[in-house]
């Protein structure tokens, strides 16, 4: 016991290092002070898993971790679709949560911008086409923007965020 106690304080924290400051970052600082100017307050986005495998959603609760930082950058997740100005999308459409997905697009208020999350909900993954599902998003509801990806990368969801913020709140 004393000497594994010894060789953690010898090694003391080990973690993967921060990545390299990429591209994303300083244009979603951008969009995020002008989100702030135009609305006021943060970007509240609603989630739906309409099929999911959640590999797409481990990369979503990536997002919202500290090494990321997705609540810095004034964009947050709510529980109803009242309450969102975007809907995210993951997963095909499975037959059940068709009419579960469509009535969550009709909750939200105008202008309603819809994300569809991973290749599955762009019906290209290896869920998309069965007896048990519909297809991909787009199949339900209008889509705005896709996030390409088996699961796409943190990166890639937070740049899917800032190109919506720019076409949503560009004057």
């Amino acid at each position: 016991m004393h000497k594994l106690i010894r060789r953690l304080i010898a090694t003391g924290i080990v973690s993967i290092p921060r990545p390299a400051p990429e591209h994303f970052t300083q244009d979603a600082h951008e969009s995020s002070r002008a989100l702030l100017r135009q609305l006021g307050r943060a970007l509240a986005v609603r989630h739906v898993d309409s099929g999911s495998c959640n590999g797409c959603e481990l990369e979503i609760h990536a997002v919202n971790n500290p090494y990321y930082n997705l609540e810095g950058l004034g964009i947050h997740f709510v529980a109803s679709p009242r309450h969102a100005d975007i809907l995210m999308v993951t997963g095909p459409v499975s037959r059940h949560m068709a009419p579960a997905l469509l009535s969550t697009y009709e909750a939200l208020a105008e202008p309603k911008r819809v994300l569809a999350l991973g290749d599955c909900a762009m019906g290209h993954g290896i869920f998309h086409a069965n007896y048990a599902t519909v297809g991909r998003v787009a199949a339900v509801i209008p889509v705005d923007i896709t996030i390409a990806g088996c699961p796409p990368t943190p990166a890639a969801i937070i740049d899917a965020f800032v190109a919506l913020i720019g076409t949503s709140v560009s004057p």
